[in-house]
């Protein structure tokens, strides 16, 4: 305490000294006090300290015996970890599988066209499905990145939104499925639909389209026709091109298409294409000339006849005649025929198109009543099919010499279209599902994490695989290995904080090299704490029994002690020599031999620390059972260190109430020292002065 400064005194009779003098005695209960209370605390902390480490070594002690146990921890390796992974679970099979994967699952991942940097999204509601998943927010309009904003926290691990900057001024948007497979496509529906469309991110489905006349069993040159165009021959495909979608039929050429059975099967389909006509440059008939014959007859002003001959004269002898036959000149009587050159006139028909029912018959169909497309010049045509139920093909016809037609390929839009009439215009992934062969079996899941085709295995796939990988299931020794070192950890620092606190003993302090300075600090006013508690010995004496102890879970048990298995007072065998931690009780860890034990003898090592003794399924002996027992009676609720705690903290109460009343009564005694000295020093000052003021006025007289 500083000095006592009494107001108005000068420690003339060094009542300050007295004063603090009479106080030391005073306060001397006071310190007393003090030092108790200052080791019931640091009781308390070292309880609660061991505490600590005993429930640690219980918690490791449980997890070794335990359903959790490290040594039912399998471990997967596969030969394509890039591609597939897998993780097994505890109760997975010993062995090897081998897995192909095709493709891996995917979300819906489009992209918008590029747009300017400052370009605002219209007010709306905007509507995105994804699965069973549906998101819907009403936007009143603003920036684009404000809207990727608030999209995004609206999807959450569903939907997310970002924008691409594809120049300094432009960028696109780009919306993500969370979720893979085909039947959890994105779908765009309110004013995000047409947002979409707007943006060049959607176009109308192809996939609702059938087109047909795009392979040659479909095609085949036209019917004969009962009429043919003079000096001309008949319609044939020669010369016909296939091109960028459509059929370049040049002059006098033609086709009929046959419409395919799921078609013809749907009778609402609606079937279109375009037709659209061109010129050529030269018509086929300038240089086609027709080679005409004319035939004279006798009766003809020029004709002409054989010559006439004189009779073949006969001979007669003896009453015989003979008659010579009569010459022959070979010529008779023949027309004259004469050749005429004849021009070959040009055809002109718009008579393009031509509907076949199933009985052979044609109709012809007038195209002229389409709509034309002012931009290519092509005529849309488009037609129910219902409104000519006995069609089963289209003859296309160009009968002229100087024109070319062009006909686009065929489509049929069906009656009954697909949940999606949209389609991304480019994306970056479809939403599909993952497709893997497993054994040679191909599987289809919509997620990239399987779990349901090898039992107690779960699969992740990554990518594809350029060949068939191998995976392997085996025992996780590592995890096993861990759990026993830790284990082992935090039994030896149990048992040197047990040490410490039973020991006065400094070397105790010193052998432990991993204590930091502060810790060997608080250790060092812990030593021998609880010398005289004589239960913190016992437990430490039962722990190390339960460590050494010999445990035949079976008659041909073969791993007892965890001496077998490199785990011991003497681990490292330096025999002979002496070591203060072996005689602590501190455990070593030989690991080539622990992996080598782990490795052939781990589900002895697993009934080394737990097993069931009298058949009841229940695990009642073992290492780990025995200490998780054995600290439970420390540590639980109620327990050892709980009473002791519960009574260190009634004292520490009662020491501090007790502190607070001494200090209250010093405060009151130093007030009345203080008092009593200053009216003392008060009075006698008061009897020198006086006796100054005597002596003055004697002094006085006498002079």
């Amino acid at each position: 305490m500083a000095d006592i400064s009494i107001p108005g005194v000068s420690n003339k009779y060094r009542s300050n000294e007295t004063v603090e003098g009479l106080m030391k005695i005073e306060r001397i209960p006071l310190t007393r006090e003090q030092e108790t209370l200052e080791m019931y605390e640091t009781q308390q902390a070292a309880w609660r300290d061991i505490n600590q480490k005993m429930s640690d070594l219980r918690s490791s002690a449980k997890s070794l015996y335990s359903f959790e146990n490290p040594f039912n921890n399998k471990l997967a390796e596969s030969s394509d970890e890039m591609a597939i992974t897998a993780e097994p679970g505890r109760d997975a099979s010993f062995g090897s599988f081998k897995v192909d994967v095709i493709s891996p699952a995917t979300a819906d991942r489009f992209i918008s066209s590029e747009m300017d940097k400052k370009a605002s999204v219209p007010k709306g509601t905007y509507t995105y499905q994804i699965g069973e998943k549906t998101i819907s927010m009403v936007w009143k309009g603003g920036k684009l990145a404000d809207f990727v904003t608030s999209l995004n926290k609206r999807g959450g691990k569903s939907l997310k939104a970002s924008l691409v900057n594809v120049s300094s001024d432009k960028q696109a948007l780009l919306l993500e499925s969370q979720v893979t497979g085909k039947e959890n496509k994105l779908i765009f529906k309110d004013t995000a639909l047409s947002y979409a469309v707007e943006t060049g991110m959607l176009q109308k489905s192809k996939a609702n389209i059938i087109t047909f006349a795009t392979d040659d069993s479909s095609i085949s040159a036209p019917p004969s026709e009962e009429v043919q165009s003079e000096g001309l021959d008949e319609l044939s495909m020669d010369g016909i091109e296939e091109k960028d979608g459509k059929s370049y039929l040049p002059p006098r050429t033609g086709f009929e298409i046959k419409i395919p059975e799921e078609v013809l099967n749907d009778k609402d389909s609606i079937i279109s294409f375009s037709v659209a006509v061109s010129p050529v440059e030269h018509d086929i008939t300038e240089n086609l000339q027709q080679l005409t014959t004319v035939e004279e007859t006798e009766n003809s002003v020029d004709s002409f006849s054989a010559p006439e001959l004189p009779p073949a004269g006969s001979i007669s002898f003896a009453g015989v005649t003979i008659f010579n036959n009569p010459s022959d000149t070979y010529l008779e009587n023949e027309p004259i025929t004469q050749e005429t050159v004849v021009q070959v006139a040009p055809v002109e028909d718009d008579s393009f198109v031509y509907l076949k029912s199933a009985d052979g018959t044609e109709t012809y169909f007038d195209i002229s009543q389409f709509p034309i497309n002012q931009e290519t010049g092509e005529t849309m045509v488009s037609f129910p099919l219902k409104d000519y139920p006995d069609t089963v093909a289209i003859i296309i016809r160009n009968r002229n010499t100087g024109k070319a037609v062009s006909v686009s390929q065929m489509q049929a839009e069906p009656s009954k279209k697909n949940d999606f009439e949209y389609e991304a215009v480019n994306p970056i992934t479809v939403a599909s599902d993952a497709e893997f062969k497993y054994e040679g079996i191909t599987i289809t899941r919509a997620s990239n994490t399987v779990d349901d085709v090898v039992p107690n295995v779960t699969l992740h796939i990554n990518d594809k695989t350029d060949k068939t990988a191998t995976i392997n299931i085996k025992a996780d020794t590592e995890s096993a290995k861990d759990a026993l070192i830790t284990f082992i950890g935090k039994y030896n620092q149990t048992l040197a904080e047990m040490n410490i606190l039973s020991q006065n003993k400094p070397e105790l302090i010193a052998e432990l090299e991993y204590l930091t300075e502060d810790e060997k600090e608080t250790k060092t006013k812990r030593l021998g704490l609880f010398q005289s508690d004589y239960t913190l010995s016992g437990g430490k004496s039962s722990l190390q029994r339960a460590l050494s102890g010999n445990y035949k879970y079976s008659e041909d048990a073969e791993i007892t002690m965890l001496s077998q298995i490199g785990i011991s007072t003497n681990a490292s065998g330096t025999a002979g020599t002496y070591n203060a931690s072996q005689v602590r009780g501190y455990l070593e860890v030989d690991e080539k031999k622990l992996d080598s034990s782990l490795e052939n003898h781990l589900d002895e090592i697993k009934n080394l620390f737990g097993y069931d003794s009298d058949g009841d399924l229940i695990i009642d002996s073992g290492i780990g059972y025995l200490v998780d027992k054995q600290l439970s009676a420390w540590v639980q609720s109620g327990g050892l260190i709980a009473s002791r705690t519960a009574t260190l903290d009634t004292k520490i109460q009662s020491s501090k109430k007790k502190i607070a009343t001494l200090e209250t009564q010093l405060q009151s005694k130093e007030s009345e020292l203080k008092r009593k000295y200053s009216q003392m020093e008060s009075s006698l000052n008061s009897l020198q002065s006086q006796s100054d003021s005597i002596n003055n006025t004697f002094n006085r007289s006498n002079n």
